[in-house]
């Protein structure tokens, strides 16, 4: 494989950079001295989790929908970023719709984000000699087991394909099949990450993502509508953790092939509840909603690859709730309002 020439400040495309963990993974990057090229066009995402960014002059937004053709060079505002002479060094592809409640309304861009929009991030690091990382998920394990609640990298997993969400996690498996076809054939350094579910602020409200809309309605003494029904457990795993481990794995001498993402404790998201209550002082009451087709109980992860780059995840539950609700606290009058 060829050799990059080294540059102090790299340059560095994030598609979804918009999003929950891409604002994050945004963040982390301009902290550490790089250039950010940040492409998102708010299908899911949302303006306000980049504001802050937008004053770094190492920061650049393009608003622009993956699934169709661009070339970066032809964005003045990228000027100063001498792409026809630096390129870019490293993507993060995060782009793809991520809606519980709304799943069905995006699912052609989802199906499209997995195949078109994968083909156009790995096509640029075809053309700038990039290293690119995926930001796959869980899903391509299919669901959760009876009798087994672990599942390793190694584990192929059983999706149904024609099932109501198999653009999502059919599409995230073509995904990870595009980044090995492309590893294969034109040699490029790929990394892929299988993130399982994650919290932590600036996630979507009121669109079932439960653990955001646990704490605003707990904070208004509302009810707790678990989704999931009174029995689903699932992994959690803090947004900060998650973008430690993406580094890490981004950083990594070599590819060591998909890299589960994740806590590997069960967790029930009824104590959950229960938690945000009894930490909030909230008089709110738990009801059971209804169950969304996206939202499924999921194996856990085992995460022996992860630790071989020096990754754990650090930050027990009960510390990344009291963030979360500390953040929503802080902005209550403005998530109110979205």
């Amino acid at each position: 494989m060829p050799v990059q020439t080294s540059f102090s400040h790299k340059n560095i495309l994030v598609t979804g950079g918009a999003g929950f963990i891409g604002s994050f993974l945004c963040e982390q990057l301009l902290k550490d001295g790089h250039r950010v090229i940040c492409v998102d066009n708010f299908a899911t995402s949302n303006a306000k989790n980049i504001d802050l960014l937008l004053q770094n002059s190492n920061f650049r937004f393009i608003k622009l929908d993956v699934n169709q053709p661009f070339d970066l060079e032809t964005f003045p505002e990228l000027a100063a970023f001498k792409l026809p002479f630096q390129g870019i060094q490293e993507i993060y592809h995060l782009a793809c719709p991520t809606s519980i409640k709304q799943f069905d309304q995006y699912k052609i861009q989802t199906l499209l984000s997995s195949s078109i929009g994968t083909y156009h991030a790995l096509e640029l690091a075809k053309k700038y000699r990039a290293k690119i990382l995926l930001a796959s998920s869980s899903v391509v394990y299919g669901e959760r087991k009876e009798g087994k609640s672990h599942v390793s990298e190694e584990e192929t997993g059983i999706v149904n394909h024609l099932s109501p969400r198999a653009c999502y996690d059919e599409g995230k498996r073509f995904s990870e099949t595009m980044f090995e076809t492309y590893r294969q054939v034109h040699g490029i350094d790929i990394r892929i990450a299988r993130i399982f579910r994650t919290y932590g602020p600036r996630m979507p409200l009121f669109d079932g993502h439960l653990i955001p809309d646990f704490i605003l309605n707990a904070l208004d003494g509302k009810e707790l509508v678990l989704f999931g029904g009174k029995e689903f457990r699932t992994s959690l795993v803090y947004v900060s953790d998650v973008v430690d481990c993406l580094f890490r794995l981004m950083d990594a001498s070599q590819d060591p092939g998909p890299t589960n993402i994740g806590s590997d404790v069960d967790h029930s998201m009824l104590e959950v509840a229960e938690k945000i209550i009894e930490m909030t002082n909230s008089t709110s009451k738990i009801v059971e909603g209804e169950k969304f087709v996206f939202l499924s109980e999921l194996s856990l992860p085992r995460i022996e690859r992860a630790k071989e780059l020096g990754w754990f995840p650090l930050i027990r539950l009960e510390d990344g709730l009291a963030r979360t609700i500390e953040y929503m606290r802080a902005n209550k009058i403005l998530l109110s309002s979205l």
